[in-house]
């Protein structure tokens, strides 16, 4: 009995993750290795099917082996099944309820292979049709207790086209993205030669900002192109064949650089001071270490698959160290506006700063609503939305982040009376009177 209900707690843990996987993972051939293992639920892999899906299942070095003699080995309660995530639900409510003693035997999933089918060997190698159009998980079944497995399982999951009959290794809501990500580096690239073009004609008002946000979007740019490369290598081969690898440099590139330029615009370096402020510096010096450890549990996530070990862990290590560099770079802007506030009491050369600094409250807020949407409603967006269109949550992140990179480039581009940069001697004046006035009426 008290078997059977730790494995039926372990069925609910395997539900637990396979409601809260995430569905941003882009399914490949995986390949993975179990060394005796008693669990009674290994899920593998997720993928969004069409009618003319395929699953590929080569399991090799199948060994069972169980420690207590007295119970016998039933290999048809081992196997491999399929499964959605409303099904597995059902087949939870079937087991509490004891209207099957394994998950292989319900109704409502697909079972590919039970490991009495072996004959003598070790070794499983076979295909599979699914003509359902929904997202499935490949899930492995161990229903006899201290039974322990060792074996290597690759797995390949596809869509075959209906015309041509290429194998399609993208889910069915992602197989898409190569043309987004290739329409939107386009885009950037456009906004490079713009860019180009206004600091060659203004260059009388170029400060070096104005080349640091040409390296944010060069980056970006080249992201994006990594990006495009690496699921079109994805969808044809199933493999990223080292386009990864560049994605994930240019990546990390651009989190450091796009997270030093909002704190170098903030603090107003360039064009208000040409130096950091030793609090300043440290939080730079805290940001960039902190990209890195995001980039790293990245690359864990993305490389381990919607089911790989420690996945929930690299989960909660990117979400936390992510909300602190989102939140670090809103204190140089505080700090600022705090001295310049205290010397402009005394200090008309501080007014005017001040006053400069006022102006960038609109971009202040502009930046904590990129940072909530991309970190929150994308993330609702990929939750809530159906398989088949994962793609909108990657078109909304894309959109919002390309209006925020216009918002800051228009703002602060190079321009002799933008306002963000220069104020006359009337308005200096008209600066310092305004916080006299303030100092009066509050006295």
């Amino acid at each position: 009995m008290a078997a059977n209900s730790g494995r039926f707690f372990s069925l609910l843990t395997l539900t637990v993750a396979l409601f809260f996987a995430t569905t941003t993972t882009v399914a490949e051939i995986r390949f993975k290795e179990i060394r005796s293992d008693d669990r009674s639920t290994i899920p593998f892999d997720e993928f969004g099917f069409t009618h003319n899906g395929r699953l590929d299942l080569n399991v090799s070095q199948i060994s069972l082996s169980n420690p207590n003699p007295h119970i016998r080995t039933n290999p048809d309660k081992v196997g491999f099944f399929l499964c959605t995530r409303e099904s597995w639900i059902h087949v939870v409510d079937q087991l509490r309820d004891g209207e099957i003693a394994c998950p292989i035997d319900s109704d409502v999933v697909k079972q590919l292979f039970a490991f009495n089918q072996l004959n003598g060997t070790d070794r499983i190698n076979t295909s599979f049709k699914v003509t359902d159009s929904n997202q499935f998980s490949l899930v492995f079944t161990n229903c006899v207790p201290f039974l322990r497995v060792s074996m290597n399982v690759q797995s390949a999951m596809y869509n075959l086209d209906a015309k041509s009959g290429h194998r399609d290794y993208l889910s069915a809501g992602k197989t898409i993205l190569p043309s987004i990500y290739f329409v939107f580096f386009l885009i950037y690239a456009t906004i490079i030669c713009v860019w180009l073009f206004i600091l060659y004609n203004k260059r009388l008002s170029v400060f070096h900002i104005h080349f640091f946000m040409l390296a944010v979007v060069t980056l970006k740019a080249l992201n994006l192109l990594c990006e495009t490369e690496d699921k079109s290598f994805i969808k044809r081969t199933g493999s990223a064949h080292g386009w990864d690898i560049l994605f994930y440099i240019f990546s990390f590139l651009k989190g450091i650089t796009l997270f030093t330029l909002i704190v170098l615009i903030g603090t107003g370096w360039s064009f208000l001071k040409p130096y950091l402020q030793d609090r300043e510096k440290k939080v730079l010096m805290i940001v960039i270490p902190l990209q890195v450890v995001a980039n790293v549990a990245q690359v864990a996530i993305d490389e381990s698959g919607p089911y790989g070990h420690d996945l929930y862990t690299w989960k909660q290590v990117f979400l936390l160290v992510d909300v602190i560099c989102c939140c670090a770079v809103l204190f140089p802007i505080v700090w600022s506006i705090k001295n310049l506030r205290e010397a402009a009491k005394t200090d008309g050369k501080a007014a005017v700063n001040l006053m400069k600094l006022t102006l960038f409250r609109q971009y202040y807020v502009i930046v904590i609503c990129y940072i909530y949407f991309t970190r929150v409603v994308v993330y609702a967006l990929e939750t809530i939305t159906s398989y088949q269109y994962q793609w909108t949550s990657v078109v909304a992140s894309e959109f919002v982040t390309l209006g925020f990179y216009v918002f800051t480039g228009y703002n602060f581009r190079p321009e002799v009376h933008n306002p963000y940069f220069a104020l006359d001697d009337e308005e200096e004046e008209a600066a310092a009177e305004a916080l006299k006035l303030e100092d009066e009426f509050e006295l």
